[in-house]
């Protein structure tokens, strides 16, 4: 089973910034190899020693939050734990956990809030970046972005294959004229 710092040394340094959001089968690959066991282990409630301290707090939020978007891309699966990492995500926050952690690291603290389908959890996420990480206007703008699917549908469209919902007439004409891409740009050029 790996440790907190196997799950950082791999995400902030081996993957790192210029692989976080290009995703791609390797990628997935060496998630599922090196973490699924682990990450089954956090599933069952077995981590939480790694909820005592900030930097252990933050490989459970990568480990819950952004691995199983790789380990298990396209599947329901990979949108199981984002309960425990958002309650995690909360808690390292309201202890000013994040703040211990430099950027660009820190932002790991906020995705959970961004991946969640609760606008109070959006505007949240957007106010962290605006204050707490504002050099980042890439995730700032990410995360206006998500919240404005949020505010829209009240929930991701492009989750409901995953998670077997229905798609509604609105959300099918939103994904086929570019989905969350255009919503990014529509942000983008208004700025």
């Amino acid at each position: 089973m790996a440790t907190p710092e196997d799950v950082l040394s791999f995400w902030l340094d081996e993957v790192g910034p210029e692989g976080w959001y290009k995703g791609g089968e390797e990628l997935d690959e060496a998630c599922r190899d090196r973490f699924a066991e682990t990450w089954d282990r956090a599933a069952e409630g077995g981590l939480s020693l790694w909820l005592t301290y900030p930097a252990g707090t933050l490989a459970y939020t990568i480990l819950a939050d952004q691995l199983p978007r790789n380990m298990w891309r396209g599947t329901a699966q990979s949108f199981a734990m984002d309960a425990a990492a958002l309650a995690a995500a909360k808690t390292a926050i309201s202890r000013g956990w994040d703040l211990r952690i430099d950027p660009p690291a820190r932002q790991f603290f906020y995705l959970p809030l961004m991946h969640s389908e609760n606008l109070i959890d959006q505007d949240r996420c957007v106010r962290l970046f605006h204050t707490r990480m504002p050099e980042s206007e890439n995730n700032l703008l990410h995360a206006r972005a998500h919240r404005e699917v949020i505010r829209r549908f009240g929930r991701f469209p492009h989750r409901n294959r995953a998670l077997d919902r229905d798609t509604s007439e609105a959300e099918a004409e939103f994904l086929a004229n570019g989905g969350y891409g255009r919503t990014v740009e529509d942000i983008r050029s208004a700025a």
